[in-house]
């Protein structure tokens, strides 16, 4: 485990009421706080900023900018599954405690997306797909279902989309790339290395790249021509996409009403083909 976190980790028994609430949500949130500055960090944690300066102390560290240093450079060393996994045991109590934690985790998470929100990025890549000839989405692992999802509305919007997730037929699928296309790339520590090569190859072509990922220290941002970002990290041997997800759904329905029109037409074509074939349930 990071050296910083399992400090953090370690010292929770001792800590007070206060004290622990920072623990938490450092814990819960290891890619973004390392960030913060004093009054973000006491202002997400719901402490004042004296106590965030006590806390660094009481860590064993000098001031706040010499723990936040550490905390930055542990960033650059994801954790381990296992250590993950071992991290939800320290961070969480009673299971039934735990599990309304993590209901109130993700809405901070959604909340601290929000907060570093970039409009005129999103706003460039609902044109970017508008205008795409084709739109390719890579996507590997646990990121494949928000991929799926993506493409499932994409191409049911335009009928140009494909999930990319065999690692095997990525260069084949990815050789008929060109400057019309549009890819997207889906990725979230730890990073899988097939998309940040596929994304890689996808700049080489002079294709507009899209990446969607938990923060700017991602792998996959050099490659970006447009960078989207929301948190995934939790205390947990699993992924939060919570807010990635909400993302994509703002995504989606920012560019469906750009083409609305267009898009209305085809639904309601597509209504007729579905009712031939009994697609959905309906009451007798």
């Amino acid at each position: 485990m990071v050296e910083v976190y399992k400090l953090i980790a370690n010292k929770l028994p001792e800590m007070s009421k206060s004290q622990r609430k920072i623990a938490k949500y450092v814990l819960s949130n290891t890619e973004s706080v390392p960030f913060f500055t004093v009054g973000k960090l006491a202002k997400m944690a719901g402490v004042s900023e004296a106590t965030v300066v006590r806390f660094a102390t009481f860590l064993g560290f000098s001031g706040y900018s010499k723990w936040q240093k550490a905390m930055q450079e542990s960033v650059k060393r994801q954790l381990t599954t296992v250590e993950r996994l071992q991290l939800s045991d320290d961070v969480y109590e009673k299971e039934d405690k735990a599990i309304y934690e993590m209901f109130h985790e993700e809405i901070e998470r959604i909340q601290t997306m929000a907060d570093q929100f970039n409009a005129a990025a999103f706003d460039e890549a609902v044109q970017s797909i508008i205008k795409a000839e084709r739109i390719f989405i890579i996507a590997n692992r646990s990121a494949v279902s928000l991929g799926a999802f993506l493409e499932f509305y994409f191409d049911l919007m335009f009928q140009n989309t494909e999930l990319i997730r065999n690692p095997h037929g990525i260069s084949e699928k990815l050789f008929r790339l060109n400057k019309n296309d549009v890819v997207i790339g889906l990725s979230f520590a730890r990073y899988t290395q097939n998309t940040i090569e596929a994304v890689s190859f996808a700049k080489d072509r002079g294709t507009k790249v899209i990446a969607i990922t938990d923060h700017l220290l991602s792998p996959l941002i050099p490659f970006a021509d447009v960078a989207l970002t929301a948190p995934s990290e939790m205390p947990s041997f699993i992924d939060s996409f919570v807010a990635p997800l909400s993302l994509i759904n703002a995504l989606i329905t920012a560019v469906g009403r750009k083409k609305r029109t267009e898009i209305e037409q085809h639904l309601e074509n597509l209504e007729e083909v579905w009712e031939r074939f009994h697609i959905f349930f309906t009451h007798k």
